[in-house]
């Protein structure tokens, strides 16, 4: 049985990586999907979508129940997402990551190779 914290937080990860506005936080690519983007002359939207509309989470890639992680296929490179709570500064992780007045999210998007 997933808790209540667990579920919530799950809740939030899914709105943020939707970029629902509500849900504070930054968005990255790393160097290695910043290179991809270049090499292949295309700008990062199809990315974000891909993020947005991920829904297949399983034990192997969400143990914790979290919605903090995933990986697609882009261009012929495997990448990975992943969700990240820290404090309102940036400079350690939140303490309750359901509270979003004191939580801000960083979603990076990287290379499997770069993990």
């Amino acid at each position: 049985m997933v808790s209540l914290t667990v579920q919530r937080i799950a809740e939030l990860n899914d709105k943020f990586r939707r970029c629902d506005p509500s849900v504070p936080g930054m968005r990255f690519f790393t160097a290695g999907i910043i290179e991809v983007l270049k090499r292949n002359k295309v700008d990062g939207d199809e990315i974000v979508r891909i993020v947005s509309e991920f829904n297949v989470f399983t034990e192997d890639n969400d143990p914790h129940r979290e919605h903090d992680f995933g990986t697609f296929e882009y261009l012929g490179e495997t990448c990975f997402w992943k969700i990240d709570a820290y404090d309102n500064d940036y400079s350690m992780g939140s303490d309750d990551p359901t509270d979003l007045s004191k939580t801000r999210r960083v979603l990076t998007v990287m290379l499997a190779e770069e993990w």
